[in-house]
């Protein structure tokens, strides 16, 4: 690859400059001009089928339905490439930041595998992405250490780790620190090429592989942009095509109709689909905003039992099974409650219901957010799938049609549910101000796909007026009061330094547009380092 101008506003000392090198910064620049004009083609399509959704039919507009374009495709017999060894058997993967000491856990706690994360569970701060970049280094390389001098305690990865995978983050977000040309290089492209160029042989030396999860595709064509990247970068640095390996989260309403589509344009670089049921169910709502009849219950009650819930996990594992790869269950929110046995019992069987659920259903495996769930998520996989997985199950009874897939989930709404929306989406978005990511509360790990549930939600009901249980309307006015009056209760329970004001500001802003912001964590970057 030729070089290319790269400009760096931000800190580059000490073990960044292992990652930021001229080479290494090259490959990345030349990934960026090669596909950042497509990215913001993809980009501008989201945009315009989002208009098409909001539109009603008689006015040119639709709902989201399987394509017409691919039926031949759908029903075509066909299937991924073979699967490496060490993906055979994902049972258990454990998920979260690529914070230093969390890597470590991680890789130590008896997963099958581990999801390192640039992206929802991790705040972009300029240290996070870079410094989880030395990190992952250090975790290839099998060398990465950590003192906790606050606990006196030496933290250092054993035997047999889990095998890692690397989230990098979604197309619309972007590096604001690292322009090429002049501009913010995508995300996306920062966060997988820097990973990639420096761990990519070091990784099949150890007898693995460069292993990828891939955030919010919103159509098939943009899994045929991942795939691209892929083939460039493997070309770049001498690397058999296929060698990459990516599971798509299915996680936006969109896609959910195009499962077939996406798995045939990665089909030489797929290892499957998982269902991200957090951001799918703020895809729901954002996707169909301008329909007033699909106003959602209380967050609370949208769980996994909910028709349209269960259409759309039974469509990815019969859609996965058919074509020869994992169909991956999702993260249950749940976290151990030390401090309370009755709780912690009630919580940890909440983990295991969820869990038979979804090996009973047909998944390959599940996600945990907490290295104190592993075992019981191992357990319930263990007794009910010996084998490495469950591609032979190919649920042939499977049927689900586009008026399943946007039944809306039945249930109330109340205004204990709008100001719990409030509360715990303000504690969200205030400690990811503060570069935190992945945050526990009331015994519940959130991260920016639950925080951004609760301002979507929010802004559905304020914008159609919704009745609530006791008979009352949600106003922008009123939902505006509850925000505030939240922020200031946080706030004066809070210490010094807290960012609830920004919070605030940034709720507001997203609750009081015309139309449901695209994502919160947009408005949000801009206040972040």
């Amino acid at each position: 690859m030729s070089s290319a101008p790269v400009v760096i506003r931000a800190d580059q000392s000490g073990r960044r400059a292992d990652v930021l090198t001229p080479a290494a910064l090259d490959f990345v620049a030349e990934l960026v001009r090669s596909f950042g004009p497509r990215r913001a083609e993809l980009l501008a399509a989201r945009r315009e089928q989002q208009a098409r959704f909001n539109r009603p039919a008689d006015d040119g507009g639709s709902l989201p339905d399987f394509p017409a374009e691919t039926a031949a495709l759908r029903a075509a017999d066909w299937t991924v490439a073979p699967l490496p060894t060490d993906l055979l058997d994902r049972r258990v993967e454990i998920t979260g930041p690529v914070e230093r000491k969390m890597i470590i856990n991680a890789l130590n706690s008896g997963a099958n595998c581990f999801m390192a994360d640039f992206e929802d569970s991790n705040s972009p701060t300029w240290a996070n992405c870079i410094d989880g970049q030395v990190n992952l280094i250090d975790a290839v390389a099998g060398s990465i250490e950590f003192d906790d001098p606050a606990r006196g305690k030496h933290y250092q990865v054993g035997e047999n780790p889990a095998v890692l995978l690397v989230r990098p983050r979604g197309l619309h977000l972007v590096e604001k620190h690292l322009l090429v040309d002049g501009q913010p290089a995508p995300a996306s492209l920062v966060d997988f090429g820097l990973y990639f160029f420096h761990n990519a042989a070091a990784l099949l030396t150890k007898g693995t592989g460069p292993y990828f999860y891939l955030p919010k595709l919103q159509h098939y064509r943009e899994a045929r942009w991942w795939n691209g990247v892929f083939v460039a970068a493997q070309q770049a640095l001498g690397i058999a095509k296929g060698t990459i390996k990516a599971t798509v989260l299915i996680e936006t309403l969109p896609a959910a109709f195009q499962m077939n589509e996406i798995l045939w344009e990665l089909r030489d670089h797929s290892s499957g689909l998982n269902c991200g049921r957090w951001d799918y169910i703020f895809s729901f709502i954002k996707t169909l905003q301008a329909h007033r009849e699909m106003l959602l219950p209380d967050r609370a009650q949208v769980g996994m039992s909910q028709p349209f819930m269960a259409a759309y996990t039974s469509l990815l594992i019969q859609t996965c099974h058919r074509r020869k790869v994992h169909a991956m269950g999702g993260m249950a929110a749940q976290i151990p409650i030390k401090r309370d046995p009755v709780k912690n019992a009630a919580a940890l069987e909440k983990v295991r219901l969820d869990k038979l659920r979804e090996v009973k259903a047909g998944h390959d495996g599940t996600w945990v957010a907490h290295p104190g769930l592993v075992a019981i998520a191992r357990q319930v996989f263990d007794t009910h799938m010996p084998a490495s997985n469950q591609l032979t199950r190919l649920r042939p009874e499977v049927s689900v049609s586009q008026a399943e897939l946007l039944a809306v989930p039945a249930g109330t709404r109340t205004l204990q549910g709008v100001a719990w929306n409030a509360r715990v989406g303000l504690q969200y978005l205030e400690a990811w101000l503060r570069g935190n990511g992945c945050v526990p509360l009331y015994d519940l790990m959130e991260d920016a796909a639950t925080a951004e549930i609760s301002r979507a939600q929010l802004w559905q009901q304020a914008h159609h007026k919704a009745t609530l249980e006791d008979g009352s309307v949600v106003t922008e006015q009123r939902v505006v009061g509850v925000i505030e009056d939240q922020a200031a209760r946080l706030g004066a329970e809070a210490g010094p330094g807290h960012r609830f004001a920004d919070a605030a500001r940034i709720f507001v802003e997203l609750v009081s547009a015309t139309r449901c912001p695209d994502f919160l964590t947009l408005p949000a970057y801009d206040l972040l380092d």
